[in-house]
This record gives C-alpha cells, structure tokens and sequence, in this order.
C-alpha cells in the first residue's frame, strides 16, 4: 500500500507544481488548481481504498510440497502392506484418488497393462532387474497402455546406449598404470556392461516394471488390490501433483525389509576423482 501511495505520489503531484508555477498567483487560477488538487486527492483515496479491498493473489499451495508414497529404507514391508490394506479399506467416497501399486514379480508393457486394465495408470515405475547389480529405477509417464510404455522405453534405452558410451570413452582415456586409473579403469567398464545391459533389456520391453500410480475411486482401488499380480495398493489421497511426488515402492525380490541396493556405480561410492555420467552411474 505505501509503495502504491508513493508511485501515485509521483505521478501526481509535479504536475500540480508545474501548473501552479505556470498559473501565477491570480484569485481565479488558484481558485481553478485548488479545484485540481482536490480532485487528485480524491482519485489517490479511491485509488488506496480499491487497492486495500482486492483479495490478495493466490499462489499455488502445493508447490514446494513433496509428498513420499511407499516405503522408506530400513521399513518394513509387511507392515507397509498391513498399513496399505488398513487405509484403502478405510477410504469413503465416490471421488478418485491417487494410488500407488505395486507387483508381486517385474511385468512387461503387456501384462502390466492386463493387470490394470480399466484403470487410469500415469506413471509407471520400473529397473532392470541384473542379478546382483544396482540398476537405475526410471519412471514412465504413460496415458495409453501398453503403447505409451513400449515407447517411453525406447528412450531409456537410447539414453543408455549413450551412457554406455560414455563410459567406454571414460575408460579410454585412462592410460597409465598409476593406482588411480588402475581403480578407476573397472568403475567405467562396469558402468558400460550395466548400462549396455539396460539399454538392450528396455529396447526390448523387457519385463522390467513392478509399481504404476493409478487414479480410481476406493471401490474400483479394492477391486485392483484383489487381483493376482498385485502386492499392495497404497492409496494416497493427499498426493496432488505427481511431479512433486516421490515414489517409493517395495522391490519386488525384496519381501522382509527394504534394504540399499548391494552394487552401484554412486558418487559417494565411486573412487576419489571419478567422472560420472549425467546419470549419476
């Protein structure tokens, strides 16, 4: 409000200075420039009073809020899926609302898409499941199944080729025989055999999918929940933007507790001075 007053202050009030020293001193002009200033008065009043009564410009509340959906490390799962079946099976109402399902074994574009048949599926949660191997999880953002899966692996799988070679081209620079590079030579190489075998599996449109983010009402959430290749249905209704969402699902191969992977090309994991891909493998 002082700001406004101010700016209108500017506006205003040196060109009622410039007419009075223009105007001189005669009765009648100055009667004429009262008149004026009076009238300019009014019209910063009006202008205050309108400026003070208009409601405040809403932002969007839910930025800046990020909402987890799973289970974190070191949780348990059956207590997560207890937690799960104990909410959805409290949930009322006729309004969807977000979901996020898990499997009980990695799916292909084709099954994942008969296991939520009917349903509205989003996003779609996947990694390649190497034996041993700490592989990237990758979300899918889909509206058409299973076309919309086959193609948005497509894309993994050129981003990996290209890791891939960035990896090859990291080992290749590496020379000498120091202890550095002799450290650092197996870190580039592991990379370029794991994200080779990524790319080739998500070309392929390999089974590599076990969690979606689904929109249904409760009813038609229990419906889903009681099919066969469904772990748990963990509904989470106060999740409203997905891009501010973090998904945490349980690992199909893991049934007890969630645990780190146990192999990674990380950076807090990677030798003193290696290069990582954009990827962060």
């Amino acid at each position: 409000m002082t700001g406004l007053l101010r700016r209108l202050d500017a506006r205003l009030l040196p060109p009622l200075g410039r007419g009075l020293a223009r105007a001189g001193r005669t009765p009648a002009r100055l009667r004429f420039l009262t008149a004026a200033a009076v009238a300019a008065s009014t019209a910063v009043l009006l202008t205050a009073v309108w400026a003070a009564d208009r409601p405040a410009p809403s932002g969007d509340e839910t930025v800046g809020e990020v909402v987890r959906v799973g289970v974190a490390e070191g949780g348990s799962i059956p207590g997560y899926a207890d937690a799960s079946a104990a909410e959805l099976a409290a949930l009322t109402g006729t309004t969807g609302t977000y979901a996020l399902v898990t499997f009980t074994e990695y799916l292909a574009p084709d099954r994942l898409a008969a296991a939520l048949a009917g349903r509205a599926v989003s996003v779609v949660v996947g990694r390649v499941p190497l034996p041993d191997t700490q592989t990237e999880i990758v979300r899918i953002p889909v509206q058409r199944l299973p076309a919309d899966l086959v193609a948005g692996m497509g894309v993994i799988a050129e981003r990996k080729e290209r890791e891939a070679e960035d990896y090859r081209r990291l080992s290749a620079t590496l020379t000498g025989d120091s202890a550095q590079e002799t450290s650092l030579r197996p870190v580039y190489d592991s990379g370029a055999t794991v994200a080779a075998a990524e790319a080739t599996a998500f070309r392929d449109a390999c089974s590599c999918l076990y969690a979606a983010v689904i929109r249904a009402t409760p009813a038609d959430l229990a419906a889903v929940a009681e099919r066969p290749e469904v772990r748990v249905v963990d509904p989470a209704p106060e999740l409203v933007r997905l891009d501010r969402s973090v998904l945490l699902p349980p690992l199909p191969e893991q049934d007890d507790v969630v645990r780190p992977p146990v192999d990674g090309l990380t950076e807090s994991m990677a030798p003193a001075g290696a290069q990582m891909t954009p990827s962060g493998r």
